[in-house]
C-alpha cells in the first residue's frame, strides 16, 4: 500500500467543496486514514514549500495557504499517489481536463483546491510534517474484497 497526503487548500474549504471532492476519492477505493482541519502557519508553508521559499511567487502562495484553515489527510491504496494525482487533473483548472477535480471545480493555477503529493518520497516527508505517526489510522475496510482482488 501507499500513502499520499492531501490537503484541500483554503479555497476547498472557503467553498465549502470539502465533502463532495472526498467523496470523489472515497467512490475511488481510496481509504483515508487520517483527517484534520488545520490552519497553516508560516512557518509549516515554508516547510512544506521548502522548494520555493526563494522564488518570486513565494510570498503570494504563503498568503494563501495561511489564508483559512486547511483538511489535512493521509490517503492509502494501490499507486494512490499517481491515482489522486490523475483525479486531480492538471495543476491549472483552466487546462484541467473535464472529469477532474480541477476541470470541475477551478479556473486557476494556484486556486485549484487541492494539493497531492507527487511521490511516495515527498509523501513520506509531507505526512511527517502534518502527522504525528499515533494520528494515522491503520485499517482494512470490509469492502476491500469487492473493490479489488486478493492478489492485487
Amino acid at each position: 500500500m501507499e500513502r499520499s497526503l492531501v490537503l484541500l487548500k483554503p479555497d476547498c474549504v472557503q467553498r465549502r467543496l470539502m465533502g463532495r471532492i472526498i467523496a470523489r476519492f472515497e467512490d475511488k477505493a481510496i481509504n483515508i486514514v487520517a483527517m484534520k482541519l488545520i490552519q497553516v502557519t508560516p512557518e509549516l508553508s515554508k516547510q512544506h514549500y521548502a522548494e520555493h521559499v526563494n522564488k518570486p511567487f513565494y510570498g503570494g502562495l504563503e498568503e494563501f495557504i495561511t489564508g483559512a484553515p486547511v483538511l489535512a489527510m493521509v490517503f492509502e491504496g494501490l499507486e494512490v499517489v499517481r491515482v489522486v494525482r490523475d483525479m486531480l487533473g492538471a495543476t491549472n483548472g483552466l487546462n484541467a481536463a473535464p472529469g477532474t477535480i480541477r476541470g470541475d471545480f477551478s479556473s486557476s493555477r494556484q486556486m485549484n483546491l487541492v494539493h497531492a503529493s507527487d511521490g511516495p518520497e515527498s509523501a513520506a516527508r509531507e505526512i511527517d510534517l502534518y502527522f504525528k505517526p499515533e494520528e494515522i489510522c491503520e485499517y482494512t475496510p470490509d469492502l476491500t474484497p469487492w473493490f479489488r482482488a486478493a492478489d492485487e
